[in-house]
């Protein structure tokens, strides 16, 4: 549900994101929101990168993920059929 925010901009600040504004033919609180909008989106994609960053660090260190990565996370033609048996923790 969308939510109204109240800003504090100095004079310079103001004048330079209205005459962006204006140049696009949009109101300042349209600009702001679409910085805003733009600048979630990125901070989300870095989390993303993050965490798959951190889950390659977990895979390539554990040889168990690595197991269970080559066989559910690579497509295969054959189709899913039946998965193989992993081999435990205790390596029996």
């Amino acid at each position: 549900m969308p939510s109204r925010i109240s800003i504090r901009l100095d004079d310079d600040a103001r004048q330079r994101l209205e005459a962006e504004a204006q140049s696009r033919n949009i109101g300042l609180s349209t600009l702001l929101r679409e910085i805003a909008t733009e600048a979630a989106r990125q901070i989300k994609r870095r989390r993303i990168r993050e965490q798959a960053e951190t889950v390659g660090r977990y895979v390539a260190s554990s040889p168990e993920a690595a197991e269970f990565f080559e066989f559910w996370g690579t497509p295969r033609q054959e189709g899913l059929g039946k998965p193989p048996k992993l081999r435990s923790k205790g390596g029996a």
